[in-house]
């Protein structure tokens, strides 16, 4: 139990420092990701206004009629997928990447791929 209170500790800590580089605008919004154990949410954020203009995660209709288990790197893909054609939507084709404190490798990295696929630009 120590050692995951020190992990999540360490998510907080680095979280905090690309924050304080790391902000959304109108014409450039923040995309950030939450991982949990089970699930992965992704937002487009506008930090300005304090709105969130599109999000996406993977217990949403159409990933759960897809996959069965969203905690893994292609249920992540397919959320960052989905979070793109949602954002283009809208209007939105540039975001800057808030991975929100956790190393980009593995869920993070596949959502970010997916939503490079889906034509966002980073």
């Amino acid at each position: 139990m120590l050692h995951k209170n020190m992990i999540k500790g360490d998510v907080i800590r680095r979280h905090a420092r690309l924050r304080k580089n790391i902000s959304g605008t109108a014409q450039r919004p923040r995309l950030n990701v939450f991982r949990s154990l089970q699930n992965i949410y992704v937002q487009v954020i506008d930090d300005e206004a304090q709105t969130t203009l599109v999000s996406a995660n993977s217990l949403d209709k159409e990933i759960t009629e897809k996959y069965a288990h969203g905690g893994n790197a292609e249920t992540a893909a397919e959320v960052g997928k989905l979070i793109a054609q949602r954002a283009l939507a809208k209007g939105i084709d540039t975001v800057v990447f808030d991975r929100g404190g956790y190393i980009y490798h593995g869920r993070v990295k596949a959502l970010a791929e997916g939503a490079r696929e889906g034509g966002l630009k980073f």
